[in-house]
């Protein structure tokens, strides 16, 4: 990497972490000297930041970290879940036994990361695990869409982890996401990464209860839209007949519940 292109890496992922949190100023002068370059190359990795959304640049003002737009976090679900239950399908048709063993060797980190109370371990091995699926399924590459697809998403779910049982619950349905890949089951594969990632879906209404200052939007529209189409999408299925839907199936709370019986936990 030049300096522009590690100044970007490491301001990014302070943002997706939130280790620099929306609404704080971004100094350039205070980058510059960190790094040991001229404010060039932290110009350059700014300006990419704004592409992305992640920083506002005002002119004659400052840059500050950009606030979460609400109103893209549902599209990215959707766009995400469309995504990674086809790759999912994939990988339970051809994976391999070494894809498999990758998984559970990442399951158990999360499990380790969760004894531990490591938010940011769980949260790495969450995208290896997502990214792993890909790989099993023969397109790796295809990560790179999905990275760009949820920024926004990334900085939303890094404020729901903390919150009680969260991370357990994930590391449940990857246990579940796992064994259906494992099984070679397509469709249990695909209904368990839709339920996974709707969660999220749901999570919109908590926004307000996290720290409404660090969100631009109207956190109700966007769960309402969401909501709509949940339940329009339950709507066709059932009427349709396609998948049945079990009263564990719709709540994800249940099906966690059952997942942890299961294990023994």
């Amino acid at each position: 990497m030049n300096a522009s292109q590690l100044i970007h890496a490491r301001l990014r992922n302070d943002i997706i972490s939130m280790n620099r949190r929306p609404g704080e100023t971004v100094h350039e002068k205070d980058i510059a000297q960190a790094f040991g370059v001229s404010r060039t190359p932290v110009r350059e990795a700014l300006l990419r930041l704004s592409e992305e959304g992640l920083v506002d640049i005002v002119a004659k003002s400052g840059t500050i970290v950009s606030r979460i737009l609400v109103d893209e976090l549902p599209e990215a679900i959707l766009a995400r879940k469309a995504i990674e239950q086809m790759t999912v399908r994939m990988a339970a048709e051809s994976s391999v036994k070494s894809d498999i063993l990758t998984m559970h060797a990442i399951v158990e980190r999360q499990t380790e990361a969760i004894r531990s109370d490591d938010i940011n371990r769980f949260h790495e091995e969450d995208e290896a695990l997502h990214h792993a699926i890909m790989a099993a399924a023969g397109y790796p590459g295809i990560w790179r869409f999905v990275e760009e697809i949820k920024v926004q998403l990334d900085r939303f779910r890094r404020l729901t982890l903390p919150q009680a049982h969260r991370m357990e619950r994930a590391l449940a349905e990857h246990i579940e996401l796992v064994a259906a890949i494992d099984a070679r089951d397509q469709e249990a594969a695909a209904t368990v990464m839709g339920n996974h990632l709707d969660w999220l879906g749901e999570s919109l209404a908590e926004i307000q209860n996290i720290n409404p200052d660090y969100f631009s939007g109207n956190p109700q529209d966007a769960h309402f839209r969401w909501t709509k189409r949940s339940r329009a999408q339950v709507a066709r299925l059932t009427e349709s007949g396609d998948t049945p839907f079990s009263e564990i199936n719709r709540d994800p709370h249940m099906r966690h519940v059952q997942i942890k019986g299961q294990e023994g936990a």
